[in-house]
């Protein structure tokens, strides 16, 4: 069945409504505090052995386990040297994986499953923020961790959830920057039907009518659409400078086909896309997608002694031909300030390790990273990577140093009327 079939379609229909029912129930049912959490009993953590068990949450089938297969290969691969070096206040990790199956219910259903059957200290995983959001009210009600490690739309925060992908101003805005740096003014936008791609594009076009530029055109397909010969079309007729990109899963395969049977190229008219990782490029083939455009905090050529040691044991543990990718990095590096947390708290509670985790840090494959308390989120430095004939992206463009997560564009007065 392709991920375009009329049964996906309907599966995402039907979770978009489920997910809306979710967020209206999590706004005006269960009684909240002042921080937004449910002030319902926190879920029962079971610490009674020598292990403690953890969630893995993500889409192993569906549309979106093209990207998220390998993050939960990350996350094991984090678990197993912690337990080899001695575990979590004296207890190893035991992992328990659910499929969210690139269906939002099912991710509320197998979150609920995890804090409630499996009484999980934490759980990792989520991928898409229409995921994340239909999770969202379950972390909150049971007062239960959860570590996002994706790069989303910002303009969230919760007190159960830590942010360790990047935020807009980590990725959206050092991507228009780096754009209009180059004199890319007309800007075509090409995004998955869902929160983030919405969200983002609203963001973006805040941004060029204050930077002095030109969005041409705005197209959505749904998620696992196969289907971009009209919108590839659109997009040629244009005569755009360069596409910024927020398709999600195996939709960048048939785009980028398409793409290239318009005649369009990486030097006619740029794409910079903020979810295709040197997973997606394998999957989709460098020979669509040489010279493109990316904007994420770590690429597998990421230099530094750190990053070398996870390369070199992924591939040690999966295959000498896999690579690791921004959101694999960011689930590898959540595991282990979620053990450091844990450490400072000598206490797995949620309440403690929350307490704990202002200015927690990490030196992670992507360097150095570090938990911004206030906001859960984490201090990530932006890099934008040119994707190379041999499917590796290397870095073009870097902050410098860790870029302060601003989550709800505090700092950009042109951002005012977003959130």
């Amino acid at each position: 069945m392709s991920s375009g079939s009329p049964i996906l379609r309907r599966r995402f229909l039907a979770g978009g409504a489920a997910l809306a029912a979710v967020v209206a129930l999590s706004a005006c049912g269960a009684k909240t505090d002042a921080a937004g959490s449910s002030s319902d009993k926190a879920a029962k953590i079971d610490v009674s052995g020598d292990t403690v068990k953890v969630g893995l949450l993500n889409s192993l089938s569906g549309t979106m386990a093209i990207s998220e297969v390998t993050v939960r290969n990350s996350l094991l691969l984090a678990i197993d040297e912690i337990n080899a070096s001695g575990g979590v206040l004296g207890k190893k990790i035991k992992p328990i994986s659910e499929d969210g199956a690139s269906d939002w219910p099912t991710f509320a259903e197998k979150a609920t499953k995890l804090i409630k059957e499996d009484e999980v200290a934490a759980t990792f995983g989520c991928w898409t923020s229409a995921s994340r959001k239909a999770v969202k009210p379950v972390f909150e009600k049971n007062k239960s961790l959860l570590f996002y490690p994706v790069q989303y739309e910002g303009l969230e925060e919760s007190p159960y959830i830590f942010y360790t992908g990047a935020t807009t101003n980590q990725q959206i805005i050092p991507a228009l920057d780096y754009l209009k740096s180059q004199g890319k003014k007309k800007l075509y936008l090409v995004g998955s039907d869902y929160v983030f791609p919405r969200t983002a594009n609203k963001e973006i076009k805040a941004y060029a009518k204050a930077n002095g530029m030109t969005i041409l055109g705005e197209d959505y397909a749904p998620l696992g659409s196969t289907e971009f010969s009209t919108i590839a079309n659109k997009v040629k007729a244009s005569k755009a400078d360069a596409v910024f990109n927020t398709l999600n899963g195996d939709s960048n395969v048939a785009f980028f086909k398409e793409y290239k049977s318009a005649g369009l190229t990486a030097k006619s008219m740029p794409v910079v896309s903020v979810s295709i990782a040197e997973e997606e490029v394998k999957s989709i083939g460098s020979q669509y997608l040489a010279g493109q455009l990316t904007a994420w905090n770590y690429y597998q050529t990421t230099p530094g002694a750190a990053n070398t040691k996870f390369v070199k044991a992924y591939k040690a543990k999966y295959g000498a031909d896999k690579p690791t990718s921004d959101p694999m990095e960011a689930a590898y590096t959540s595991v282990y300030l979620w053990k450091a947390m844990v450490e400072k708290a000598k206490s797995f509670d949620p309440e403690k390790v929350k307490a704990a985790s202002d200015g927690i840090t990490f030196d992670a494959p992507e360097g150095k990273v570090t938990v911004d308390g206030a906001s859960q989120h984490i201090y990530k430095t932006a890099r934008i990577g040119k994707i190379g004939s041999d499917g590796l992206i290397n870095e073009v463009w870097n902050s410098g140093k860790p870029v302060k997560p601003d989550p709800f564009l505090k700092g950009y007065s042109w951002a005012s009327g977003l959130s």
